[in-house]
């Protein structure tokens, strides 16, 4: 046996080990998780499960009018971190955990021109101009006095993004109207916030 034969039998185990321990080659795009340890979440909408999960293209931006930074004040003015007292402001993980209860109802407050252009799986559409005159479809009741509350469900409302007032107006309007402040959630983000996250888009399912 050469001493080449001897060095290259040597050799080779270790340089096994060697790349046994490096890190695997990096896909064609890395994966994009929503969290480190949640890939997606499956959510029931009208139309069966919808999987939720972020755009895997690393490289991927906003297009149109979604990648606005600055639209005219008055009108799409940024909105306050809370719109009413007692009122709960969520984030994107939050509101994933909302979807998939079904205790909770998130309702996407735009109205039907901007729900139809695509909407968060799951939420269904009570435009803002209509919130208190459908509250009996969020577990309210109406009596001769105007809406009874009690049984109120759970709801998380939401809309264009930072600069939309629509859903703020909903809450507002109905706190006024009898709805219970500490059963509502406001995702502020909206689906700017959403969008840029790369998550999962529907069409609006009424």
């Amino acid at each position: 046996m050469t001493i080449r034969q001897v060095f290259r039998r040597a050799t080779l185990p270790a340089v096994a080990v060697v790349l046994a321990g490096l890190p695997a080659v990096a896909e064609e795009h890395p994966r994009v998780g929503i969290t480190s340890e949640i890939d997606s979440v499956t959510v029931e909408t009208r139309s069966g499960p919808v999987e939720i999960r972020r755009v895997q293209d690393p490289e991927n931006t906003l297009e149109g009018s979604w990648a606005r930074t600055s639209r005219p004040c008055p009108e799409f003015c940024i909105q306050p971190h809370q719109p009413a007292e007692g009122v709960s402001t969520i984030g994107e993980l939050e509101l994933l955990d909302k979807l998939q209860d079904p205790e909770v109802i998130v309702v996407d407050s735009r109205t039907p021109d901007w729900y139809a252009g695509g909407t968060i799986p799951g939420a269904i559409n009570i435009p803002y101009t209509e919130a208190v005159d459908r509250m009996g479809d969020l577990g309210c009741e109406i009596d001769f006095d105007g809406w009874n509350c009690e049984g109120a469900s759970e709801v998380a409302l939401f809309c264009n993004g930072l600069w939309c007032g629509q859903s703020p107006a909903a809450i507002r309007r109905m706190i006024e109207a009898g709805f219970p402040a500490e059963k509502i959630s406001y995702y502020r983000g909206g689906m700017q916030t959403w969008r840029l996250l790369g998550l999962t888009v529907t069409g609006g399912e009424g």
